[in-house]
């Protein structure tokens, strides 16, 4: 069974360092490259730039919990979410209620 995980692609779990401008402040964060992969891809499900995406994340994780003390982990269990919701309901893509943008 572990093969399956071990003998991935090493490209797949590669950090990759990205600079992004949120709040006004720019700033790097690294992830795994499979992890920007999906970031991509949600970004563009809700016809958002990454840069855009992650932005109004950061910003709307500030205004529900005060603060933001892991982005890079909230990227990632994102993700998650995003895969686990995708693999719920294939045939539909997942759904995201930016609330920023109002």
């Amino acid at each position: 069974m572990c093969e399956v995980f071990a003998g991935q692609d090493p490209g797949r779990y590669r950090a990759v360092n990205r600079s992004v401008r949120i709040g006004g402040h720019s700033t790097s964060i690294q992830l795994e490259a499979a992890f920007w992969v999906l970031i991509d891809e949600i970004a563009a499900s809700q016809n958002f730039s990454t840069s855009r995406f992650l932005s109004t994340l950061h910003d709307e994780a500030l205004e529900i919990n005060g603060s933001v003390s892991n982005f890079a982990s909230l990227l990632r269990t994102s993700c998650l979410i995003y895969l686990m919701s995708k693999a719920q309901n294939p045939a539909q893509p997942p759904e995201f209620h930016i609330i920023a943008a109002e």
